[in-house]
């Protein structure tokens, strides 16, 4: 008995020689993302993004997200929606020894649309709208965890809050949401 786990043993190590670790957040790698996630007033967000890593870990982002939420008025919700354009840069918090989980803080610079109602300003029972569609623009600070699944696929977590004006919802936005991270280099 003791025999085979030896065996066993002397297997297990033979295989795992000469195997090496991915190189992962090299400068110049790039990544195509997919998430989304859960926002206030029972909204919820979509969005696709390219992430370019610089040196030292630290990243480009640049993407496009949707969010969508309700608003109470009397019986019924009026929806909302935003349709934004992101580009920012991610720090590099801290990192394991494998290079398997990172955390990052990001910040980012957003411009958009916002319609609310879907442009609909009479409402059913007749009252108006006074606020309207319009561009909007600010910015957003990220928290980010990404987990490497394999060499070239990535889990992420991450919680925002965006700050946008010209619009005439909340001003304030926070944001947490998942994602998937698939690499191309």
């Amino acid at each position: 008995m003791k025999r085979k786990w030896m065996c066993m043993l002397v297997c297990l190590l033979a295989l795992s020689v000469g195997q090496a670790a991915a190189q992962r957040c090299l400068p110049g790698m790039q990544a195509v993302e997919m998430r989304g996630g859960m926002a206030p007033s029972a909204g919820y967000f979509a969005g696709l993004g390219v992430t370019t890593h610089a040196k030292g870990g630290n990243r480009w982002v640049f993407g496009a997200e949707y969010l969508y939420r309700k608003h109470d008025y009397r019986t019924v919700t009026l929806p909302s929606a935003q349709f934004t354009a992101e580009g920012g840069y991610y720090l590099q918090l801290l990192s394991d020894a494998g290079k398997t989980l990172f955390f990052h803080a990001g910040v980012s610079a957003l411009a958009g649309y916002e319609t609310l109602n879907w442009s609909e300003r009479t409402l059913y029972d007749g009252a108006r709208l006074k606020n309207g569609d319009a561009f909007v623009y600010g910015g957003a600070l990220t928290l980010e965890m990404e987990v490497y699944l394999s060499d070239r696929i990535a889990l992420t977590a991450s919680v925002r809050e965006r700050f946008l004006w010209g619009g005439s919802l909340d001003r304030c936005q926070l944001q947490c949401g998942a994602g998937f991270r698939f690499y191309l280099d």
